[in-house]
Order: structure tokens, then C-alpha cells, then sequence
């Protein structure tokens, strides 16, 4: 039995708010696009695998009060959440890391392609996390 495109998707924050990455990276697809917030676009696992351990080197998260909705066919969900987290070291080209915590709003869009993550963009007020970090 296959797993429906929204429930790949509350596996997928399930496997990233236990912090279990190899668990994470199963869900997606060999080819998987990577928009980042507000940044650029990746191609490929392990360009995502490189992307979360950088994450989780910098920030501690977890997702909360996600909601996931998904079209008629499947393929392509969407997911609304609040992100809980603490700046745990310094990323080049931001406030310094001091232990801030932050509390901000995401989206997420995804492409489900034969029960695998195909495309992730993500969303969240990148001025409203400065805000916060400059704050903390």
C-alpha cells in the first residue's frame, strides 16, 4: 500500500522535527528540486543532504500547527506551519548566532512524484526572522 502525497508530507516534517536525516532524505526523489527561501534553486539529493546539515549546524527547529492540503490528483501539496527555533551558529551574511530564539510563519509547496518528494519550495518572512535574531 502507498502512501498518500499529504502523508509523505507529515512524514517528511515528522523525520525533520526527530532530527533523523537519513529518514528524511528517503522521502525524496534522487532528482529532487530544492527552491530555497528566497534563495537559489537545487538539484539533487545530495545538494539537499548538504543543505540540512548546514541547517542543522546553524539553527535548531522544529515545525508546528501544520496544516497540509493536497489537490485532487496528488501530485501537489501544500503545507502551512509555524517554526519554532533557535540560532545556534553564526551563518555567513547574518546577525551573529547568540542563542536567539525565533518563532516565524512558513509555507511550503511540494511536487509528489511515485510516493517521493519531488520539488520543495519554501516560504517564511525572512525581515520578520532579522528582526527577531537582531532582537534576541
Amino acid at each position: 500500500m502507498t502512501q498518500s502525497a499529504a502523508e509523505v508530507i507529515h512524514a517528511y516534517y515528522a523525520a525533520f522535527n526527530a532530527n533523523d536525516l537519513e529518514r528524511f532524505l528517503t522521502l525524496l526523489s534522487e532528482d529532487i528540486v530544492h527552491d530555497i527561501n528566497q534563495g537559489d534553486r537545487e538539484t539533487g539529493r545530495a545538494a539537499f543532504a548538504s543543505f540540512m546539515r548546514r541547517m542543522g549546524r546553524c539553527y535548531r527547529e522544529r515545525i508546528v500547527d501544520s496544516v497540509v492540503f493536497s489537490e485532487p490528483t496528488g501530485k501537489r501539496v501544500a503545507a502551512e506551519f509555524t517554526v519554532l527555533g533557535e540560532y545556534i551558529a553564526s551563518e555567513e551574511g547574518l546577525p551573529p548566532a547568540r542563542g536567539q530564539r525565533y518563532r516565524i510563519a512558513g509555507g511550503s509547496f511540494f511536487e509528489v512524484r511515485d510516493g517521493k518528494i519531488a520539488r520543495v519550495t519554501n516560504y517564511y518572512n525572512v525581515q520578520d526572522w532579522l528582526r527577531q535574531a537582531r532582537a534576541g
